[in-house]
């Protein structure tokens, strides 16, 4: 049995981190306990942004703008039609989360994920034919700014289970006014 967040909590959850630290993962199990929409950030990715990074080359800011508003649009439209939407997004940067609360206009969760860096090489090494390569890593752990004052967020220690990341957040959600109520839908 799954659970759900009251529309009158329409939020948008989005699920943070480097390369690696198992947004994806949390993004997609979280969408399955509260019966809504999961977006994969990386799937928004240009053409171009994806034959970048294959080669090696980390994004630039120029790069990430369209990425990050096609996103947060899509995302803001499910929380408008659903209540509650959850996206898996690196959001590096203050001013790229700033730039999903933007396009998304609900309230604005995120979901910090954290490993260290030999367990995030460990886990790009296992990922075959993602185009994400192990030496782009540096790269986001050098401009990731944690989420700081006045940015509604939770810094998760990714070594849990997914089940026990999706119940922090939860948790979380629930202690920070969130309305969530048990769905009717099986996982």
């Amino acid at each position: 049995m799954g659970r759900k967040i009251e529309k009158g909590s329409a939020q948008a959850i989005i699920i943070m981190g480097v390369s690696g630290s198992g947004k994806s993962t949390l993004g997609s199990l979280l969408g399955r306990q509260l019966g809504c929409p999961f977006f994969e950030g990386d799937s928004f990715h240009s053409s171009a942004n994806v034959a970048k990074m294959r080669r090696g080359e980390p994004l630039t800011d120029a790069d990430r703008w369209p990425w990050l508003d096609q996103l947060g649009e899509a995302v803001g439209t499910a929380v408008r039609t659903e209540g509650v939407a959850v996206a898996a997004c690196s959001a590096l940067k203050r001013v790229y989360r700033d730039r999903l609360r933007t396009a998304i206009g609900m309230r604005t969760n995120f979901v910090l994920l954290e490993a260290g860096r030999e367990e995030l090489v460990r886990r790009l090494n296992n990922r075959p034919g993602h185009y994400m390569p192990a030496s782009l890593l540096d790269s986001q752990l050098t401009i990731l700014e944690k989420p700081g004052a006045g940015e509604h967020a939770l810094a998760l220690e990714s070594m849990l289970t997914p089940e026990q990341e999706a119940e922090r957040v939860l948790c979380w959600l629930a202690a920070t006014g969130a309305e969530i109520r048990r769905a009717a839908r099986a996982d």
